[in-house]
């Protein structure tokens, strides 16, 4: 069938599966936003183009597919890049659709012309400049099979107007095979039996998990394997959904800003079996070395294994058929008192942050974190953003089995939270629950997203942490030096944030003291609209409940 361009690359979509997408139109995507016209595509007009990306990734991670977005050239590509960088750092597939300037003006510096593919080529699993039209049906191909296998992540692919209007003989490529391109997805046989031994064998063994858990689909296998040699979990922030954390075999968060009684147990077992994590200086930078730990790292790419910690023994494949592998043995550890003890701990370092009664004004956000969790059902996605708010959700929201948990975790990227919550919404649609948390810091970089959520109607319950200062930057500034060592990180000036509610058409609640949290989340969950939630904490308020200033 003869296709312009623009026409075939939306056929692609079709033929993906892909009915949303989200993007900011212009000069250079012309005949694509004339083809999306004609077509039964979604397309959400997003209110900056970095938000285009966040959304794409939220509306992938929650449907566990491929998210899309699209920008013009110039400004409109290069806003999508923190987007793609953060989607990158988290293995996030993401198709990333970009217009460039007419081919024979490419590097005369034309109006709106950048090299985004210059620009992205360190931070995406592949990028194209397509040069022939030709090229588009193979290359679209490509890129969702790229994105959407092995170590999953960002694929970008920049398009010439010109190209764009050309016209060709469209067949999209029913299989695709790329040279050198070939993941691993089985385990090795030897290493599987070689890791069975080695866990037969352990007495204090944890398993830590990783978002690529998620990415694998495989949280029933690791269950199932839990179950089978009861032995504790620990998880990196990617990995807070990873296995339900109501199960008492979950130990919690571990790394720089993870438990400390799980940081103690990561340094006292002699048995750490890392799966489907990276395990990055933020997991290891309060881990000890130690000769006599055996570390076995199960990951689809071979590149992370041994790369920030040594390992024992390394198993390359996907996690989903390793675990499967290694759930075909039966287990006889003997660590029951091991796991009780990490269990106590668990309950009573909780318990006790919870109860415990600080000498400061306004709202305790553990207490918080935990109410929105109780009040929420058991479907919820939760997003939250970067820095004190991000810690305190990833520890006392329970990521249940039915429940996700997104966030950035390599990157760090503050504005996250509210774009990833509205591309998880129009992904999971009206049968869960998606609750964005975030400080008021990234929420007013990203902010005008607001308008969607109104315009739209997405049913999401929205919560801005404000203690008027950029708290995690302050905090690690008041670690780092000496007490009052902070500096440009007070926010001098916050807007009336319930009248932005208002202007913004949404439902407007603030949250000021622990008496009115019940009261509140009950209105606000009672609701079928969105509702805006302004929770005041006392900027002394540290992210964990046993760090000091010094």
């Amino acid at each position: 069938m003869k296709l312009k361009v623009a026409e075939a690359i939306v056929k692609c979509f079709e033929l993906e599966g892909i009915n949303t997408i989200f993007g900011y139109p212009g000069g250079a995507v012309l005949p694509l936003y004339e083809a999306l016209r004609q077509s039964n595509i979604k397309h959400i007009l997003v209110r900056q183009e970095q938000s285009a990306a966040h959304m794409a990734s939220g509306y992938g991670r929650a449907s566990g597919t491929v998210g899309v977005c699209l920008a013009t050239s110039g400004p409109g590509a290069t806003n999508l890049i923190t987007g793609i960088a953060t989607a990158y750092m988290d293995s996030i597939p993401l198709i990333a659709i970009t217009g460039q300037v007419l081919s024979d003006k490419i590097g005369t510096d034309m109006f709106q012309e950048a090299d985004i593919v210059g620009a992205t080529e360190p931070f995406t699993k592949h990028n194209y400049l397509i040069k022939s039209k030709n090229d588009i049906p193979r290359v679209m191909k490509e890129a969702f099979y790229i994105a959407n296998t092995g170590r999953k992540g960002p694929v970008l692919i920049d398009i010439p107007k010109d190209i764009q209007n050309e016209v060709i003989d469209f067949k999209y490529p029913e299989t695709i095979d790329i040279r050198g391109y070939k993941p691993t997805y089985t385990g090795h046989a030897r290493q599987i039996e070689k890791a069975y031994r080695i866990i037969e064998s352990a007495k204090q063994p944890l398993i830590c998990v990783g978002g690529g858990i998620s990415s694998s689909d495989c949280k029933d296998e690791l269950i199932e394997f839990v179950e089978k040699t009861k032995i504790p979990v620990v998880c990196t922030l990617m990995g807070v959904d990873s296995y339900p954390n109501d199960s008492p075999y979950f130990a919690g968060l571990l790394g720089a800003h993870g438990y400390p009684f799980v940081n103690n147990a990561m340094n006292k077992a002699d048995l750490v079996i890392v799966i489907g994590a990276r395990f990055t200086d933020r997991s290891t930078s309060v881990l000890a070395a130690k000769s006599n730990q055996h570390i076995i790292h199960i990951d689809i790419d071979p590149a992370e294994i041994g790369k920030n910690m040594k390992t024992n023994t390394p198993i390359v494949g996907d996690a989903k058929n390793i675990l499967k592998q290694l759930c075909e043995y039966d287990y006889h550890l003997d660590n029951d008192k091991w796991s009780d003890n990490i269990r106590y701990s668990r309950q009573s370092y909780i318990e006790e942050n919870i109860n415990k009664e600080w000498e400061l004004e306004g709202v305790n956000p553990f207490r918080l974190i935990k109410a929105i969790s109780d009040e929420a059902d058991e479907t919820t996605i939760m997003t939250a953003d970067v820095g004190q708010n991000q810690i305190w959700a990833a520890h006392y929201f329970t990521a249940s089995r039915n429940r996700q948990f997104l966030t950035s975790g390599g990157l760090g990227t503050m504005g996250y939270s509210l774009s990833a919550a509205i591309g998880a919404k129009f992904a999971s649609g009206k049968e869960h629950t998606v609750v964005a948390v975030m400080g008021e810091g990234g929420f007013q970089m990203l902010m005008g997203e607001l308008a969607l959520v109104k315009e739209h109607n997405l049913n999401i319950k929205i919560f801005v942490i404000s203690n008027s200062r950029l708290g995690m930057v302050r905090e690690l500034q008041l670690l780092a030096y000496t007490k009052d060592s902070y500096h440009g990180v007070e926010i001098g000036f916050n807007p009336d944030f319930m009248k932005l509610a208002d202007a913004y058409g949404l439902k407007g609640y603030r949250i000021s003291h622990d008496n009115e949290i019940d009261s509140v989340l009950k209105e606000v969950f009672s609701k079928d609209e969105p509702c805006f939630v302004e929770c005041k904490v006392h900027p002394d308020f540290p992210t964990l409940a046993h760090w000091r200033w010094k």
